[in-house]
């Protein structure tokens, strides 16, 4: 398994977003955000740690450098609470299993919760490595569906789940 940790976002990490901003990254949800949208979603993910909806997390080498995020929340899904998983990891870091291993880490956090029965990801149906991510962290694929991401863009995904109470 790769060796990674993650770690609750930070006010430090308001650099590690401005380099996930990157367009290869960003490519499959909607393209860069301007410097003002990354200033508010880095302050929204350092408030989410202490909601008790979701967390945010850096993803963390085992020499301190920060790579990528991966976080969950609670959304509704089909009239159901679950909750949902997205990750980000930088061009040079792709490819080594360290989305996978950082996903599983965060599988291990909402599962400890025992609060939803199910976890979703929703990756763009044309981003194979997110949806390889998904296939090896564990999760099932039950096929495409339109989903709203940003909000006010409708893309089409994949919906992937996983059982928490396994």
């Amino acid at each position: 398994m790769t060796d990674v940790r993650i770690e609750p976002w930070c006010g430090d990490d308001l650099d590690l977003l401005r380099r996930l901003n990157a367009p290869e990254i960003r490519e499959h949800t909607g393209g860069p955000e301007t410097d003002a949208q990354v200033v508010a979603r880095h302050e929204r993910y350092v408030r989410f740690g202490g909601t008790g909806q979701g967390c945010m997390y850096s993803v963390v080498l085992p020499d301190g450098s920060r790579v990528g995020s991966v976080g969950y929340w609670e959304r509704e899904w089909h009239d159901q609470r679950v909750y949902e998983l997205g990750w980000a990891v930088l061009p040079g870091h792709q490819g080594r299993g360290l989305a996978t291993a950082a996903v599983r880490a965060a599988v291990a956090v909402v599962r400890a919760r025992r609060n939803h029965r199910w976890a979703h990801a929703y990756p763009s149906v044309d981003n194979a490595p997110s949806n390889a991510v998904c296939r090896k962290a564990g999760f099932t694929l039950l096929g495409e569906t339109e989903f709203e991401y940003p909000p006010g863009r409708l893309m089409r995904a994949n919906d992937w789940r996983l059982d928490l109470a396994a």
